[in-house]
């Protein structure tokens, strides 16, 4: 395993993060979901493989899935061995303080992250996406009071406008309060709209990108056509199915066949090369995942390679940001 650091932070994360949006109770999120038993081999192969970067949010399944993670770190490792992120937006219930990025919602919404991880801080305490009703001022500040109570040591951001991004940057710098370090956007061979902006602001900031499903879902890590259980009842893998995208796909199994690596390796190559991508997260239901993953680190794409990858790209429109 590689270690890095997370943008211009001097916080030292795997290359590659375990996301945990696959863990959870089924009963109280997705059906294609692994519980408890069924994830416990996953963690123990990232615990194997070095990856110490684990990625979880309080509404995936429902905050089982936070529940799973912080009985696995208890279990195969050790508090101070893991990089533990979570996430705060998306709804949890019907209170004022449930949702959004209100000052109430993220004070309720992080003592209740940290009860169901059993611990007392996470490393990267980061909001799920921006929230257009809550002035930036009062959710920067609120997020600056939770890292100076010692519930979080740093902050980071998912999917947004960049100038979304700049704007709570700008307001964190102009208060003295805390700022992002983490911008978790979604970025694959199917989803390329971040290098229109998002990156070079990235790269200004000395932000550092943890790249969210940058296999497409899965999508890129098997041949056109081919189905799997997550396929076919997760409804955020609706976004990657344009036949625009079956010629990126065959496009990496043709790299994969003539390399004779897995194409998961060629798609997750292909992002780790963009200098900004620190770790991308990797949200395995099965071991072999998480080995594609870590092999991909040392798969170095050939300038013609790279362009035969990117030559089938055609413009869409960005998502995820809702």
């Amino acid at each position: 395993m590689e270690y890095t650091r997370l943008g211009s932070s001097g916080l030292k994360v795997s290359r590659v993060a375990l996301g945990c949006m696959s863990f959870g109770d089924p009963a109280r999120g997705v059906e294609w979901a692994l519980d408890e038993d069924a994830a416990a081999p996953i963690f123990q192969k990232a615990v194997e493989l070095g990856i110490t970067f684990w990625d979880t949010a309080n509404i995936y399944s429902a905050g089982s899935s936070e529940e799973i993670v912080g009985r696995a770190i208890r279990k195969y490792s050790r508090r101070e061995d893991v990089v533990l992120a979570t996430k705060v937006f998306f709804p949890m219930g019907e209170g004022p303080g449930s949702s959004g990025l209100s000052r109430r919602a993220i004070m309720e919404q992080i003592d209740a992250s940290l009860a169901r991880l059993g611990t007392d801080y996470v490393d990267l305490y980061q909001i799920h996406r921006f929230d257009p009703a809550v002035p930036v001022e009062e959710t920067m500040e609120a997020l600056h009071d939770v890292v100076k109570a010692g519930k979080a040591r740093y902050l980071g951001a998912s999917s947004m406008w960049a100038w979304q991004f700049a704007s709570m940057q700008h307001a964190a710098d102009l208060n003295g309060w805390t700022r992002f370090v983490s911008m978790q956007n979604q970025y694959s061979l199917l989803q390329r709209e971040e290098e229109r902006e998002m990156f070079g602001l990235l790269a200004d900031q000395g932000v550092g990108s943890i790249p969210w499903s940058p296999l497409a879902k899965g999508r890129l890590a098997r041949p056109w056509g081919e189905a799997t259980k997550r396929a076919d009842t997760d409804s955020l893998q609706q976004r990657y199915v344009g036949e625009e995208n079956e010629p990126i796909v065959a496009a990496v199994q043709k790299v994969a066949e003539a390399r004779g690596i897995p194409m998961a390796q060629v798609g997750l190559a292909w992002v780790m090369k963009n200098p900004s991508v620190v770790a991308p997260i990797v949200g395995p239901t099965k071991e072999l995942h998480l080995v594609d993953a870590v092999a991909a680190l040392d798969v170095e794409l050939t300038e013609d390679e790279i362009a035969a990858l990117e030559a089938p790209y055609t413009p869409r429109l960005p998502s995820g940001f809702q």
